[in-house]
């Protein structure tokens, strides 16, 4: 009751979230066509603080609306292009000797930005991905027994071809399991490349990306996970999330089911959809919207399962439907 007496005397503050959501999109839909989804993904990882991995086939903006959301924020930003012979210190950086002062001194690498694209994360062998490892969970670099830690905010936004695989390296699962997101998008619709075809046609070297302008900065993105992180969740929904991710666990078509830091991860999202849907409370319908994208990296099927053609989205349907939703 004192969380949702906290709302009603703070609902401007959910209007800043709705204005910062709608600028976001205005930005982005400039150059990107349809994709409102991934879209509304990418903002609520923003909103909640965590990774994002875009899985996806080759030319279907993957790579371009991770680098236009980097855009809409006034932050820094990189891009670190993995390929199979990048070694981890090409990521974190390498400590260079300085023959003036006979001193070791530490060049930080790409990593060291508040918004970074990994493009290709598959591409590079597990040496290197290990590397991201600690920065991702910890938000922090050891290196010479030195610690560095991140500014805020700190994001990592990945992207990977889920059907190329050669000269590819599967994501340990270690890894999977610090994104937030995996994000499967597929082919736009006949109306929606018709509109592609429509608004590129008298330019060929992308110059609109240039009007993408940032709407928002690194005090603005801490108040808005601020006012999301009090958005009022319900303990029966607390408790439905809590069967979902167990549900996972005791799956006869599961190898492997998700970890509390799933539970998490579906928790602070839906969190964030409910705050962007302008409202102070979650729905058990944030809560499905949030379930596949955090879900579907953090399972694996069993073998026989595999073989009969069944998938991670299959699955996790299979179990939400079983759950009875809380009223």
């Amino acid at each position: 009751m004192e969380e949702n007496n906290f709302y009603q005397e703070t609902s401007p503050e959910l209007q800043q979230i709705a204005m910062q959501v709608m600028n976001i999109r205005n930005e982005l839909k400039k150059v990107i066509v349809g994709q409102n989804k991934l879209i509304d993904l990418l903002i609520a990882g923003i909103f909640s603080g965590g990774h994002i991995l875009i899985e996806g086939v080759p030319g279907i903006a993957k790579t371009l609306s991770a680098r236009l959301l980097a855009r809409t924020i006034n932050t820094n930003f990189s891009r670190i292009q993995f390929t199979p012979d990048l070694m981890p210190t090409d990521v974190l950086g390498t400590s260079v000797f300085n023959q003036k002062t006979f001193e070791f001194t530490f060049r930080k690498g790409p990593i060291f930005s508040n918004i970074v694209l990994i493009d290709e994360i598959n591409r590079s062998p597990a040496k290197t991905q290990s590397a991201l490892f600690e920065v991702m969970e910890e938000q922090q670099i050891t290196i010479d027994g030195e610690t560095y830690k991140m500014n805020f905010p700190f994001y990592v936004i990945a992207t990977q071809n889920p059907i190329e695989q050669e000269g590819t390296y599967k994501l340990p699962e270690a890894q999977l399991d610090r994104f937030l997101f995996r994000i499967k998008i597929t082919y736009p619709s006949l109306e929606e490349e018709k509109q592609i075809l429509y608004r590129f046609k008298n330019d060929f070297t992308n110059r609109q990306q240039e009007n993408v302008q940032p709407v928002l900065n690194a005090d603005e993105l801490k108040t808005c996970r601020d006012i999301v992180e009090k958005v009022f969740i319900k303990e029966e929904l607390l408790d439905y999330i809590a069967n979902i991710v167990f549900s996972t666990r005791n799956h006869g078509d599961l190898f492997l089911g998700a970890s509390p830091r799933a539970s998490l991860a579906i928790m602070k999202s839906s969190k964030a959809i409910a705050a962007m849907s302008g409202r102070n409370f979650v729905t058990p319908d944030d809560i499905h919207f949030v379930a596949y994208p955090v879900l579907n990296h953090r399972i694996i099927l069993s073998p026989d399962k595999e073989l009969e053609g069944m998938d991670t989205e299959m699955a996790i349907k299979s179990i939400i439907e079983k759950i009875e939703v809380p009223r």
